[in-house]
């Protein structure tokens, strides 16, 4: 039977990342257009991925009972349709509504990409491909905000967002090239739910499940929706320059998740959660306290390490303790926990704006990296164990 090619699951996660990618550097511009406060930024951002919250788990259950193929097709679907819906939207509210439906089809992106590494790969070369998986993410984060900032400042930001109909043509070619798995399960819904539930209480992909909502947090709600805002209001830079400092952190989190593989032979889960916790801890306090371009870019690359860490080292961990018929749920859990902290941050953001500057606001995201270290240290991860997997397919 042939197979999934390799590069489908890295298209699938830098589909998956344009969803806020494209719409921050954008911000100011779009808020300028419908004349609405910084306040509402948090709810342009959170609108994308809300849905997530509730559908990925559905998503999940479905990919691990009918096959990867359909769910994942129809997620492309619909978030083209309804990104291309964002790029036409008349006014701010049809913009939240349609940044909603685009998040119910995202909702079955990154996590289902991870999922398809996860299916075929098992040990050192299954941590390596998911630490590559997550370096297209980064170098994404990388691009897209400058495209997002370029395209926006010479055009506008309507033709920006046009680029979320890209993943309609991907659809079409992922009915075609995505391995069909028919359903095999003899167990009733009922049964799956519980057997998914049961993986999901595993003591490490719970705490698997808080470090992604406090880590998402952190990126989505004050370095993705905040920064921006102070970016243009301290330093006075137009939308492509703040899609070049956005971009920043890719640089050493590609770095750091291209070597995940090499990190992992040194040092173990706890101690790359702890060690990437510190690095939230001064970055915030850098970037809310920095005077100067300069140290801003400095913090982003600091931040980029933490992020490089984070975020492939828990997915991994989340794949390899889970059982192959869960594995779709698990993940879909922990997207559904990663959406939660991409819901709450900017809006948790958006009202601390009300009160308190850009700076403080920033300052405080110290306070989610003192949780992360705790969570490393008083965690499970040091129990973390690989569970079994077919041969190597890639």
């Amino acid at each position: 039977m042939r197979r999934t090619p390799l590069w489908f699951p890295f298209a699938l996660t830098l589909v998956g990342i344009t969803s806020n990618a494209l719409v921050t550097p954008a911000l100011p511009n779009v808020l300028a257009e419908f004349s609405a406060s910084e306040a509402t930024s948090g709810f342009i951002v959170a609108s994308g991925s809300v849905a997530g919250i509730f559908v990925a788990p559905i998503v999940g259950i479905a990919a691990d009972r009918i096959g990867r193929r359909p769910v994942i097709v129809a997620c492309l679907c619909m978030f083209g349709i309804f990104g291309t819906a964002v790029a036409l939207a008349p006014t701010l509210p049809l913009l939240i509504v349609a940044r909603f439906l685009q998040g119910v089809g995202s909702a079955g992106l990154l996590n289902l990409a991870v999922v398809l590494i996860g299916d075929v790969t098992s040990g050192d070369r299954r941590t390596k491909l998911i630490g590559r998986n997550s370096a297209v993410l980064t170098t994404g984060l990388a691009v897209l905000p400058l495209i997002s900032g370029g395209v926006t400042q010479l055009f506008d930001w309507r033709v920006t967002f046009t680029l979320y109909s890209a993943a309609l043509p991907l659809a079409l070619v992922g009915w075609f090239v995505i391995t069909p798995t028919p359903s095999v399960r003899i167990d009733s819904v009922a049964d799956q739910l519980r057997g998914a539930i049961d993986a999901v209480r595993h003591p490490v992909n719970l705490a698997s499940i808080v470090g992604a909502t406090l880590v998402f947090i952190g990126i989505y709600g004050l370095f993705l929706t905040v920064l921006p805002l102070h970016l243009e209001g301290e330093f006075g830079l137009n939308a492509a320059k703040r899609g070049a400092v956005l971009s920043v952190p890719a640089v050493t989190s590609t770095l750091v998740a291209f070597n995940l593989g090499r990190l992992r032979a040194v040092f173990a889960v706890r101690q790359l959660i702890i060690g990437g916790g510190g690095i939230f801890v001064v970055t915030f306090l850098l970037l809310g306290a920095a005077g100067t371009l300069v140290l801003v870019v400095t913090a982003a690359l600091l931040y980029g390490g933490g992020e490089g860490m984070f975020v492939p080292t828990l997915q991994e961990v989340t794949v390899s303790n889970t059982p192959d018929e869960h594995r779709a749920a698990a993940l879909a859990a922990w997207t559904s926990a990663s959406r939660f902290g991409q819901t709450a941050g900017p809006l948790i953001a958006g009202g601390l704006l009300k009160v308190v500057s850009t700076s403080v606001v920033l300052g405080l995201g110290s306070v989610l990296g003192i949780a992360i270290v705790i969570l490393g240290v008083a965690g499970p991860f040091a129990r973390s164990t690989g569970s079994s997997a077919p041969a190597d397919a890639w």
